[in-house]
């Protein structure tokens, strides 16, 4: 069964231009579920990497787009 943090890494309610940032995190979570057994360090390690993906999605709130 997978963690239910998972479905925070979604990238389709996200603009366009900001795929590209979020999709590595979206897929890194996904592999350390896979791969990692369930505990509170593995909780830990998906919730940073949750806070790291907001932070760079932020980020990128600020480069300039097409159009």
């Amino acid at each position: 069964m997978s963690s239910p943090i998972l479905r925070y890494f979604a990238v389709d309610h996200l603009p366009a231009h900001l795929h590209a940032t979020a999709a590595p995190f979206r897929e890194l979570a996904h592999q350390l579920d896979d791969r990692l057994p369930h505990g509170a360090e593995k909780s830990v390690a998906l919730r940073k990497l949750l806070e790291s993906k907001d932070a760079a999605v932020r980020a990128a709130l600020d480069l300039p787009t097409e159009g």
